[in-house]
């Protein structure tokens, strides 16, 4: 195991890497954000699954990637916002939307790690941590 100064941007790299690749699977070290965040990405139809699972002593996310029938990809984009080198606030009406509406924005807020859309409509803010689309 390794540590990572930033364990969000490690996660979404893993994910981006596999998907590009078109591995039907990427194991991800498993912390309670980041399984929030794959949460979202189950509920969004962006990844087929996840799966807790042990690997030698340590606890890793499995997550079964999603591709359309013609091979297609489902992720064409993961990018993370807010750094620990530079933190970005928003409030719920300076939330981005991300490719008209095709993407989501994941903002960890007060009331949980949630996707754009339901923070605008909770009129929420808080840390914006990456766009997928």
């Amino acid at each position: 195991m390794y540590l990572t100064s930033d364990p969000i941007a490690d996660m979404l790299t893993r994910i981006r890497n596999a998907n590009k690749e078109k591995h039907d699977k990427v194991d991800i070290p498993l912390s309670k954000l980041k399984l929030h965040v794959i949460k979202l990405l189950k509920e969004e139809g962006f990844i087929r699954g996840y799966n807790i699972i042990k690997k030698g002593k340590f606890e890793v996310i499995r997550v079964s990637l999603k591709y359309a029938p013609s091979g297609e990809r489902v992720i064409t984009g993961l990018k993370r916002v807010s750094r620990p080198g530079r933190r970005i606030y928003v409030k719920s009406e300076e939330i981005p939307k991300v490719y008209n509406g095709l993407g989501v924005a994941i903002v960890s807020t007060s009331s949980g790690v949630i996707v754009d859309r339901i923070a605008r409509k909770q009129k929420v803010g808080g840390e914006l941590l990456a766009y997928v689309w």
